[in-house]
C-alpha cells in the first residue's frame, strides 16, 4: 500500500465499482480519509485544487460498499441474546464480534435479539445502542424478534415468553421501554452518540397476533423498520400490514406458510401489483390469542384419523418448531355478516379452506364494494434470504430474487458459532448441549438436528450469485444497497455516493474478500 498522504485524500484506481442497479463500472474512487467519507472526484478537484496524495491499485478487482447484516443472533463465541448481569461483558462481546467480522466484508450490522424475558429488553436494547468500536464494524442500533410472534411459528424462540400486544403500541411500550422507542431524532440524541452516527432499529412481529396491526403504523412513523415474520396470516392481513408501515419480511419462506396459490399468504406479497387494493387495517379484527396459539397441530392417518404432528428435527430461530400443513395460513381474513368490515376466523389445520365458485366470487363482489384502488402504487416489501442451501432451497431462492429483484436483502441469521475459521467437529452450546459443524451445517450433537447458521455473509453473496444466475455484481446489491435502502441509510451505508462513510471491502472475481476498510482506514487484509 502507498505510504501515508498529507492532505487525507485517497484515489483506489484500477478497480471495478458495483452501482445501484447491480452493474459494474471501471472508475476511480476518491475519498477523504481524514473524515472517513466518500468525495465527488470531480467537485473536489474543482473546489480544493488538490489532487489525492495516496494511490492505491486495486489490482482490476471490485470495490465495494461494505457487507451489511441486518440479521445476525453472534458470532465468534458470543451471543447477543444473552446477558449475564455484567456490561462491560457484553460491551465486550459486541466488541469482539465488530472486530472479528470485518474479514467477511460486514462493515455494519444489526445484532439480533430473539424472545426474552420481559424485564431483560430496557437493559439489552439500551446496551444496542449504535456504537463503533475502532477499526472494527459498525453496530448499528438493534433488531428485536419478538415477543410478539406466532406461535405456531416461533421457531427456536421460547413458548412461554411469546405474548400479545393487547394495548397495541402501549404494549410495546412497556415491553421494550419507551426510550427505546422514542422517535429517531430522539432515540439518537439520547446518549452519547455523534451526530453523524446512523442508528436503525428493528422489530419483527405477527401482524395477525392481537396488537401488533395497529402498533405498525405508530412504530414506523417513529423511525423503525417493522418487519412481517414468524406469522401464519394470510394474503389479505401480510397486505393490511405492509400499507400499514411493515417494510420487509424477515427470512423470507421460514417460519411462515408455505406458497399456497389461492392464499399465497407473506411470500405472495413479492407479486403483488402496484394496483393492489387498500384495505384499511381497521378491517381487521384479532382472533383472541388463546384462540389463535391454542391450536393443536394435527395431520392426518392413512386412515383419515387426525394424529399429532411430530416436530421437525430443527432448532434454528427460523425453522418451525411445529409442523403445519402447505395450505396454511391458519388465520385469515373472511367476510363478516356485518357488511363492509372483516373479521379473522380460525381455519382448521387438517384440511384446506373450502373454496367453491359460488364463495370465490361472493368474496370478490365483496372485495370490490368495500375496497379501492390505492391512491398511490403499492409498494412491495423488502425480503430476507438466508442463502445457505439449507435453510431455503436454491431454487426457491432464484423464485423469489426473479418476482422482485430490487426488495432482496442477503442475511446470515448466524449463531454464536459462527467463524470462518473454525473446524468442522464438536463444540459448546449451552445448557450443556453442544454442536457437531459438518462445513455450512450444523447439528446438535448426536442427533441429525439442524442447530442454525453458521455462513458467513460474503459466502452468502457467493452462494446467491450462484443460485440465481446473477452477476456478482447484482449479488452484492443485495448485502449492501438493498439492506440500506431498506433501513433509508442509503446516503450514508451501502453506497457508494459522494458523503457516504468510507466503508469499503475489495473483492476478487469470484467474490472473494481481499480487504476491508472502514471510515476510510484499512482494518484487515488478507494475508
Amino acid at each position: 500500500m502507498a505510504s501515508s498522504s498529507s492532505n487525507g485524500l485517497v484515489c483506489f484506481t484500477n478497480c471495478l465499482l458495483p452501482q445501484e442497479d447491480g452493474s459494474l463500472v471501471e472508475k476511480d474512487l476518491w475519498i477523504d480519509k481524514r473524515r472517513g467519507v466518500i468525495l465527488d472526484a470531480q467537485r473536489t478537484f474543482f473546489l480544493r485544487k488538490e489532487r489525492p496524495d495516496e494511490i492505491i491499485d486495486v489490482g482490476g478487482n471490485i470495490l465495494s460498499p461494505g457487507y451489511i447484516d441486518i440479521q445476525i443472533n453472534g458470532g465468534f463465541g458470543f451471543d447477543f441474546s444473552v446477558y449475564e448481569g455484567d456490561d462491560q461483558a457484553y460491551r465486550d462481546g459486541l466488541k469482539l464480534v465488530a472486530e472479528r467480522i470485518i474479514e467477511t466484508g460486514v462493515t455494519a450490522l444489526v445484532p439480533t435479539i430473539i424472545t426474552q424475558e420481559k424485564s431483560l429488553y430496557p437493559k439489552l436494547l439500551h446496551l444496542l445502542r449504535p456504537w463503533s468500536p475502532p477499526g472494527a464494524a459498525h453496530l448499528l442500533g438493534w433488531h428485536v424478534e419478538g415477543p410478539f410472534l406466532q406461535l405456531a411459528k416461533r421457531g427456536a424462540h421460547s413458548p412461554p415468553l411469546i405474548i400479545p400486544a393487547s394495548d397495541g403500541f402501549k404494549t410495546f411500550e412497556s415491553t421494550y421501554s419507551p426510550e427505546n422507542l422514542a422517535d429517531a431524532e430522539d432515540w439518537l440524541m439520547g446518549g452519547d452518540i455523534d451526530e453523524d452516527t446512523v442508528g436503525v432499529r428493528i422489530i419483527t412481529a405477527a401482524p395477525e397476533v392481537e396488537g401488533v396491526m395497529e402498533a405498525i403504523s405508530t412504530a414506523s412513523k417513529r423511525g423503525i423498520c417493522f418487519n412481517i415474520g414468524h406469522s401464519i396470516c394470510s394474503t389479505e392481513i401480510a397486505t393490511a400490514a405492509v400499507q400499514n408501515g411493515a417494510r420487509c419480511i424477515t427470512h423470507l419462506f421460514n417460519a411462515m406458510p408455505q406458497l399456497h396459490h389461492r392464499d399465497p399468504s407473506i411470500i405472495g406479497l413479492l407479486g403483488s401489483s402496484p394496483y393492489t387494493p387498500s384495505v384499511p387495517a381497521s378491517d381487521f379484527a384479532p382472533l383472541p390469542y388463546s384462540a389463535v396459539n391454542t391450536q393443536k397441530q394435527l395431520t392426518t392417518s392413512a386412515s383419515g384419523t387426525p394424529k399429532r404432528a411430530t416436530p421437525p428435527p430443527y432448532a434454528s430461530e427460523a425453522f418451525d418448531e411445529i409442523q403445519t400443513p402447505p395450505q396454511t395460513p391458519a388465520v385469515r381474513a373472511a367476510p363478516s355478516q356485518s357488511k363492509g368490515h372483516k373479521r379473522l376466523q380460525s381455519k382448521s389445520l387438517t384440511s384446506t379452506a373450502a373454496i367453491t365458485p359460488t364463495s370465490l366470487g361472493s368474496r370478490q363482489s365483496s372485495q370490490s364494494a368495500n375496497t379501492s384502488l390505492s391512491p398511490s402504487p403499492f409498494e412491495r416489501p423488502f425480503y430476507e434470504l438466508i442463502v445457505d442451501g439449507i435453510h431455503s432451497h436454491p431454487n426457491s431462492v432464484r423464485l423469489a430474487y426473479s418476482a422482485h429483484p430490487d426488495g432482496c436483502i442477503l442475511i446470515t441469521d448466524a449463531m454464536k458459532i459462527l467463524d470462518p475459521h473454525l473446524k468442522d467437529g464438536i463444540h459448546e452450546w449451552r445448557d450443556g448441549r453442544r454442536f457437531y459443524k459438518e462445513g455450512d451445517k450444523l447439528y446438535l450433537e448426536g442427533t441429525t438436528t439442524l442447530a442454525g447458521s453458521v455462513i458467513p455473509l460474503d459466502k452468502c453473496v457467493r452462494n446467491f450469485a450462484r443460485f440465481t444466475g446473477c452477476s456478482l455484481s447484482e449479488a452484492i446489491k443485495c448485502a449492501t444497497f438493498n439492506p440500506a435502502k431498506c433501513l433509508g441509510i442509503e446516503n450514508k451505508k451501502g453506497s457508494l455516493r459522494a458523503g457516504a462513510d468510507a466503508d469499503l471491502i475489495v473483492l476478487n472475481r469470484q467474490g472473494e474478500v481481499l480487504g476491508t476498510w472502514v471510515k476510510g482506514r484499512l482494518v484487515w487484509e488478507k494475508k
